[in-house]
């Protein structure tokens, strides 16, 4: 059975910083893509950042470019997202994703999400 545990999230003011890990189990880690995604209230769930199976090549959505850093290492089956400079509108669920290949694309496999709330 595919487990995803998230942690590191918390709250934090406008321009700091927070560092979230995922903890994977139940599969060869470094076979498979990974990634985060987010859910604000009352907003659709949305793609933050991406990684391929090696950790050679990163994705990320505009929103986020320059200020999150997504990196992996498969020796300890984690996945982490540093997320600096903060805003308000970073608030949200995140949540870490599993992919079905190397390369991002179909996400199958989803952790329970940790809360980031970022206060003005």
């Amino acid at each position: 059975q595919v487990q995803l545990v998230e942690s590191g999230g918390g709250l934090v003011q406008a321009g700091g910083s927070l560092r979230l890990s995922c903890a994977t189990s139940g599969r060869t880690f470094s076979n498979y893509a990974m990634g985060w995604f987010r859910q604000a209230p009352g907003k659709e769930r949305e793609f933050v950042a991406a990684i391929n199976w090696s950790g050679s090549n990163t994705y990320y959505a505009d929103s986020v470019k320059g200020r999150f850093t997504i990196s992996r290492d498969n020796a300890k089956n984690t996945v982490s997202l540093q997320m600096n400079s903060l805003k308000p509108e970073d608030t949200a669920v995140y949540y870490c994703v599993g992919g079905r290949s190397e390369v991002p694309g179909r996400w199958d496999y989803w952790g329970q999400g940790t809360q980031v709330t970022v206060s003005s």
